[in-house]
Formats: structure tokens, sequence, C-alpha cells
């Protein structure tokens, strides 16, 4: 009988029922299961797409396999901790790929989970130098901590959402965590209220339409 695999059954379990379960220790993640999790972020990608039907967009499952690792790990580290510090840049290294669209689609496939892990380190330490390393990798792959109070101040938001199947996506999952934090930057603001059109009190009467004119007299 094959041996089941901690690394794949988190991954399964937390996208089918978003839940995790954690381990007596972490385990080390084979070159077997990477390539399983990429065979099965591909089939989970290509099932995505249909919501956005693009034909430039792929799944890079490097990526996607890269940003897996953080979460089973990250998820892991919420418990088991012990001997663990001198490892931390190798159980979350750093992103050294090339970070393009597909690369950020692909790897929210994961990172979409990852805020209410941080959630749960910041509760439990929030000191936790692991907690400052996974807000980094969010502040990179925003996209998936739409939600999350970050600093994302240093973003061009009309050169970031350039592509317009990711800025529609991008748009939708501000509407569906209701991130007040970004829909009222004004760029995105006038983005949302144009979507919404005459029906933006169905979508989200509570927001509130920003202009340039009206921050400038909220900072005075």
């Amino acid at each position: 009988m094959e041996k089941k695999s901690a690394f794949l059954d988190t991954l399964f379990l937390l996208r089918k029922e978003e839940c995790i379960t954690i381990f007596s220790n972490i385990h080390e993640i084979s070159k077997k299961e990477e390539q399983d999790a990429a065979d099965y972020f591909q089939a989970e990608f290509e099932k995505e797409r249909l919501e956005f039907l693009s034909d430039t967009l792929v799944c890079d499952t490097e990526t996607a396999v890269w940003a897996a690792k953080i979460v089973y790990h990250s998820a892991q580290l919420h418990l088991i901790r012990e001997n663990t510090a001198k490892d931390l840049n190798k159980l979350i290294p750093s992103f050294k790929g090339k970070k393009d669209i597909s690369a950020m689609l692909s790897a929210d496939l994961s990172l979409r989970f990852l805020p209410q892990i941080v959630s749960a380190l910041q509760v439990s330490d929030p000191e936790d130098p692991l907690v400052k390393m996974l807000e980094n990798i969010l502040k990179q792959f925003h996209y998936s901590a739409v939600g999350m109070d970050l600093d994302l101040e240093d973003i061009n938001w009309e050169e970031e959402l350039k592509d317009k199947t990711y800025r529609k996506l991008y748009l939708e999952r501000i509407v569906e965590k209701k991130s007040y934090q970004l829909a009222e930057i004004p760029y995105l603001n006038n983005l949302l209220t144009a979507e919404f059109g005459l029906h933006k009190d169905v979508f989200w009467k509570e927001l509130k339409t920003i202009t340039e004119e009206n921050e400038r007299q909220d900072r005075i």
C-alpha cells in the first residue's frame, strides 16, 4: 500500500475543506510529492481558469509548489517550534522565481489560506519572527492577502492592474473580502465604482465613493 503523504494530505484537505491537520513533526517533502503537487495544482488551476477564460495565463507549477510548501510549513510551525529557529529560512524560503500574473494566480492556490495562519501565529506570539517572514511574502503576493492589514502604499496600482483579467479578479477579491483598506484607495475605488455602475448599492452599499478631492480633504 502506498505511503500517505502529510504534505499532499494537507493540501487536499485545505483546498477541499479549508482546514488543516497538524502532524506530530514536520515531514520532509520528497521530489515525488513535489511532482504530485505540481500535477494537482495544474488540474486545480485549469478548473479556476474557467472563471476568467484566459488563454495567456498558465499554471506556474514551480511557484504553486513553492507556495504550497510555505503554507504547509507555516501551519506545522504554529505548534511545532522545538529546534526549528535555525531552519526557518530553509522551511520558509524567499521567492526566487519570476513574479508575473501567472505566478501570482498559481501561488494563490495555496497562499489564499496563509492570512488565517498568520493571524493564528500573531495571537500565539506577536513577536514571532515567522510572522514577519510570512507578511513579507504576502506583500509580494498581495492578491492572496486582500482583506489583511498590510502596508501596500508603495504599489503603483495603475501599473499593477494593467492586465484586464488580473484587474477583474483583484476587484472581485476586494469585494468578496470587503476590504475597505483597498476599496477606499482612490484609483481602486474608481475602478470599483465603474464596475458597479448603477448597482453599487446591491454589491456594496456601505462603500463610500472616493475622489482625489475627498482624500485631500480627509488629510487636512
